[in-house]
């Protein structure tokens, strides 16, 4: 099964095609921007370490809510 996460870009090296994307809860990681057009500000959908799509705000937020009730039910068992 594949996975991609939704996040918000905080920091854009255009030269580098790269960016910092926090992901909540203080997780940020890089990731290839070199396949979507973004900026600052903007939320993306990353899988493998490459921001695939460009989402909007409320569509990001809805979705990092259903991961953490994901995982909020997972340790609850």
């Amino acid at each position: 099964m594949c996975i991609a996460i939704p996040g918000k870009i905080i920091k854009l090296d255009k030269k580098k095609q790269a960016a910092i994307v926090d992901y909540g809860s203080g997780t940020k990681r890089n990731a290839n921007v070199s396949l979507v057009k973004v900026k600052i500000g903007d939320y993306v959908l990353v899988h493998a370490g490459f921001a695939i799509q460009v989402l909007d705000r409320k569509e990001a937020q809805e979705t990092l809510a259903l991961f953490r009730e994901m995982l909020s039910l997972q340790e609850g068992k």
